[in-house]
């Protein structure tokens, strides 16, 4: 038998972005490619391997699926 919801993963949204503002608790004010400005905090293995994120770095984000205004660090480029 086969449980409906076991194997579904959604697609996330992969996007590349410059950021502009670092905020307090590693949240960051990242400018997407379309002119777009969304609210991103660094993910767990980002804190957990100390990778540093500066103003000015290009890095790759994964939007929020219910909040479009929010989004997720993932890689620094």
């Amino acid at each position: 038998m086969r449980d409906e919801y076991s194997s579904q993963s959604q697609a996330k949204e992969i996007k590349i972005g410059l950021v502009t503002n670092a905020l307090p608790n590693t949240m960051f004010r990242v400018e997407i490619d379309e002119g777009k400005r969304v609210l991103a905090h660094m993910s767990g293995k980002m804190r957990l391997h100390h990778i540093k994120v500066l103003v000015g770095d290009r890095v790759k984000i994964e939007m929020d699926e219910y909040n479009p205004e929010r989004a997720k660090i993932i890689q620094r480029l």
